[in-house]
């Protein structure tokens, strides 16, 4: 007999029970539910809506239902539909008919969303702290390779070089802006809308602002409607974990350029590679690639969540069901892909020697000639042109801007003198480069320290 069969004159079809049930996924929610029904019950017997008498009765099997969670002996059934359902069995199995007065005035709706707040509370919680390693782990990595200077590239073409901390930097600057999203994003989080009922709220004289203190909530719904039709808070977390997981997308496919024989600028430590059954030599950046491959699941529970809300009219419908597996899938996605990593960039060697000899191998001092020629007084559009034909001179004859001889420059302009030279050199480039945010060392050595008192505060 269902908990709810009173109105019914015949069991439920099977495969409806089958098709409808929820307990296969929503029983990861049962350490949650059991927390939130042990302040609910502890309210109603404080408030006198049930005999104290009982609300401890309760309130202790609920504390014997907790434990045989933990030991893992607490077993679900699809007969009892949801994680709600079956602990409420479990409990009316320990105390007897008395456990029936749990659900007195709420439903499984505000439940439900009660537990999904309790959840992602905890989760983001986790998730961030993640996130703040990674960018300490990053801001040590740049501090080891202050010296190393790499291409830096548009449109995936040579451009200027850059400081490897510079670009390092750069993801720093995005995951603390995934940090800033989902800590905002837990103020969303941390509503409580317990006590809303079905829809409407309740005819007894319950204490929400009591369950909301003691489940740690800063605050409660104050429309019982939107508390239970309210899937914001999950949303919100999908697009945050999409432009995290994007972020880390971006970075997955730097890393398998950079590792490949046609870069060979770094070394991914062996313990996050893999090889090749058929061939011998490979060493495949796996971790990367799944992470980078793992982006678009994410991507696309972020999208069925919205697909299944635009229609929906107030205020709980049977569709909401479909907006745990998601969301359980994304934390499952993207705290191992935030742990691997940060692991891998840990443990991450660059490879020296072939970077310095890239950075002089191509065109990226070219600007850097350029603006020497502007402060000659030439106007930038006219250094431009003659730059641009000193290139395709050296293209033409396989050399580099570096090889030209002074009267090579001199037959081009007679703005050019010696010192020019000076202002080809590929260090000098990177220095000459300490405007606020960029790539010289000197305002490196800024954002790094401003990355140091940042870090330094959180832990405060």
């Amino acid at each position: 007999m269902k908990l709810w069969g009173g109105r019914f004159t015949k069991p439920t079809n099977e495969l409806v029970e089958l098709y409808t049930a929820s307990i296969p996924f929503d029983q990861k929610l049962a350490a949650q539910d059991i927390r939130g029904s042990l302040a609910h019950v502890k309210m109603l017997g404080a408030c006198g809506i049930i005999p104290q008498a009982d609300a401890e009765t309760i309130a202790a099997g609920l504390v014997q239902v907790q434990a045989k969670l933990e030991q893992g002996e607490l077993h679900f059934s699809v007969a009892h539909e949801d994680v709600h359902m079956n602990v409420e069995k479990h409990l009316i199995d320990l105390i007897g008919p008395v456990g029936g007065k749990l659900h007195t005035g709420r439903s499984r709706n505000d439940q439900i969303a009660l537990d999904m707040h309790l959840y992602l509370k905890e989760e983001v919680e986790e998730i961030v702290g993640l996130l703040y390693r990674l960018v300490e782990v990053l801001t040590d990595k740049a501090e080891e390779y202050l010296d190393v200077i790499i291409p830096g590239y548009t449109h995936l073409q040579r451009a200027q070089p850059v400081l490897l901390a510079h670009h390092l930097l750069a993801y720093v600057g995005m995951f603390r802006r995934d940090i800033e999203r989902f800590e905002d994003s837990y103020k969303r989080i941390d509503i409580m809308p317990l006590g809303s009922g079905a829809l409407a709220g309740t005819t007894f004289p319950i204490n929400r602002d009591r369950v909301a203190e003691e489940l740690g909530f800063a605050r409660v719904y104050e429309n019982s409607m939107d508390a239970v039709s309210d899937r914001d808070f999950i949303l919100e977390f999908l697009s945050n974990a999409s432009i995290l997981m994007m972020h880390l997308s971006r970075f997955c496919e730097e890393l398998v350029l950079w590792s490949s024989t046609e870069f060979s600028f770094v070394e991914l430590d062996d313990a996050y590679c893999t090889g090749s059954s058929i061939m011998p030599q490979k060493k495949n950046p796996d971790v990367a690639e799944l992470i980078r491959g793992k982006t678009g699941r994410v991507y696309g529970d972020l999208i069925g969540l919205l697909t299944v809300l635009k229609g929906l009219p107030l205020a709980y419908n049977k569709d909401l069901q479909e907006d745990k597996e998601g969301m359980f899938d994304t934390v499952d996605t993207l705290k191992p892909g935030l742990m691997l990593f940060t692991g891998m960039i840990e443990t991450l060697q660059v490879r020296r020697a072939n970077v310095e000899r890239a950075v002089k191998a191509d065109f990226s001092n070219a600007t850097d000639l350029a603006d020497y020629l502007v402060r000659k007084g030439l106007p930038f559009r006219n250094a431009h042109e003659v730059i641009g034909k000193l290139v395709l001179q050296c293209i033409e004859s396989g050399v580099y801007l570096a090889d030209l001889t002074l009267e090579q420059y001199q037959a081009a302009s007679e703005l050019f003198e010696a010192d020019l030279f000076e202002a080809l050199d590929i260090r000098n480039v990177v220095n000459a480069r300490n405007s606020k945010g960029g790539t010289g060392t000197e305002s490196v050595n800024v954002q790094l320290a401003n990355v140091r008192e940042w870090l330094q505060a959180q832990k405060q």
